[in-house]
């Protein structure tokens, strides 16, 4: 395997101060004994997995995203585009964004220094954690599949995205970052699309059924349907899986009126839903197999994709297709 280290980074991810983080990069690897560190600057998702892509072709296996977890999906897919052997590479998540719950897990420092010491440690030492990998495609359409670490889902967690990922957004994210936290901007984000699901009323409500494994396990409306890998750390502590399970899970948000929209909302966002679900609505569905998500009345709708949008045609399928080796802190 490969001993360069190939860092792909966002130019602007994150709060204002991440934004200076890229170019330390290289002297804080120097300082630790890797001189061999290849940064690779990109300005859009798109670039990340292209960059990625590239790399893999010609050979790399140990890659590091610098950005959030926009940036890390891209270059996660652009390994899985790649046609190699998943399990030959090393993939790292230097915390450079917004809501980048999967570096938290991995025990990754938000403090640049830190954050290299570990990567330092944790590459010479092999240390890894197992991973799995979603595949979430859609029923019709031409779009092709697509892969996630995380989390994803649909209703409100589906539009979500379409409020804190486009360009322009970029920027109102680094200062929502930099004043409340890595949290700021998703929080803004879902109170958008709850706002928006407020307004259109009836007409934006959706009766869904939920598959798994061919069987329906539910039908209803539901404000938010949830998916995870597994434990996503405190502020997404839904499951208490290990990312590399084998399974994942949905928790489906029942609609149960504009009136217990907010406190739902609030305690999903805290956690604290998991205290009493069967009072806020929340069902569990582990999933070891496929999970399907499909509108009674049909149509397209946006599934979130580990913070991008996907859009899917008359139902999302939804299963784990791999695994990944993520470089991880040692406990």
């Amino acid at each position: 395997m490969s001993t360069t280290i190939d860092v792909i980074a966002t130019t602007i991810s994150g709060s204002i101060s991440d934004w200076s983080k890229v170019e330390r990069i290289q002297p804080l690897f120097a300082d630790h004994g890797f001189d061999d560190v290849r940064l690779h600057a990109v300005d859009t998702h798109a670039e990340a997995r292209a960059t990625a892509l590239a790399l893999l072709t010609k050979g790399q296996r140990l890659l590091i995203s610098a950005g959030g977890s926009g940036t890390f999906n891209a270059v996660l897919e652009g390994c899985c585009d790649a046609n190699v052997s998943l399990g030959d590479i090393r993939l790292g998540f230097l915390r450079k964004g917004s809501a980048d719950l999967l570096g938290k897990v991995l025990g990754m420092p938000d403090e640049i220094e830190a954050a290299i010491a570990v990567f330092a440690e944790s590459i010479r030492d092999g240390h890894v954690m197992p991973c799995d990998i979603i595949s979430a495609r859609s029923e019709t359409g031409d779009a092709p599949p697509r892969h996630f670490v995380g989390y994803g889902g649909a209703e409100i967690f589906g539009r979500i995205p379409h409020f804190t990922e486009n360009r322009f957004m970029k920027w109102y994210k680094g200062v929502l970052s930099q004043v409340f936290g890595d949290l700021g901007p998703f929080t803004t984000g879902m109170t958008l699309a709850m706002i928006e699901k407020t307004l259109k009323g009836p007409f934006g409500k959706r009766r869904w059924r939920i598959l798994v494994d061919g069987q329906e396990v539910a039908t209803g409306r539901y404000q938010a349907l949830i998916i995870v890998n597994g434990y996503l750390g405190p502020d997404m502590p839904y499951s208490d899986d290990t990312l590399g399970s084998g399974r994942f899970h949905l928790f489906a948000l029942s609609d149960l009126g504009l009136r217990r929209l907010l406190g739902q909302a609030r305690h999903a966002r805290s956690g604290t839903i998991m205290n009493d679900p069967d009072k806020w609505g929340m069902t569990h569905f582990p999933i070891e197999g496929t999970l399907r998500l499909e509108p009674v009345n049909g149509g397209a709708f946006p599934l979130n994709v580990d913070g991008s949008t996907f859009f899917c045609e008359k139902a999302a399928i939804i299963q784990r297709i791999d695994g990944i080796s993520l470089i991880a802190r040692r406990p």
